[in-house]
């Protein structure tokens, strides 16, 4: 028999193990810079930078493809500005949230955009042997050999900003 006022069940569970409050675990400031993803988010904008350069020195033979490059290079150059300022000017301890999962998810985001973009200026850059004809008299390559050069400078580096 049980005591009198006791009951057959259980307490319920505590709720604080399961729901850990959100913590930073990224540092704040310059030592942001010191992290694995302090310095992917800066690779990411140098990079983001060189790819914005490259291919806006071209002539934009297909403007459908290589808009989507630059619209991704702005972009996630832009996105890759705040996130970091958000970590060096202190903003992440104000802000309750899980750093860890929205680093996760921004440099997934990233990688998934970039690789996007790749894939699309390789295949830009694949067209450099084809032919536009322009009037029956005249062959003129989509890329010059310049712009190829260009764009395989822009392709590497978009890959290498996606990795």
């Amino acid at each position: 028999m049980l005591p009198r006022g006791a009951s057959s069940m259980p307490p319920p569970p505590n709720p604080a193990p399961y729901f850990p409050p959100a913590r930073v675990t990224l540092p704040s400031g310059l030592e942001i810079l010191r992290t694995f993803s302090g310095a992917v988010i800066c690779l990411e904008i140098l990079f983001g930078t060189i790819v914005w350069i490259l291919v806006a020195s071209t002539q934009v033979p297909l403007p459908l493809l290589q808009g989507w490059v630059m619209f991704v290079a702005v972009t996630a150059w832009f996105l890759s500005i705040v996130f970091l300022s958000v970590f060096l000017f202190g903003y992440a301890n104000r802000i309750a949230l899980n750093w860890n999962q929205a680093d996760f998810i921004f440099h997934g985001a990233t990688f998934v955009f970039y690789f996007g973009a790749f894939l699309l200026q390789a295949a830009t850059t694949s067209l450099h042997h084809f032919p536009r004809e322009f009037n029956s008299t005249a062959h003129e390559r989509i890329l010059t050999g310049h712009e190829y050069n260009i764009s395989i400078a822009a392709s590497v580096c978009i890959l290498c900003t996606g990795i």
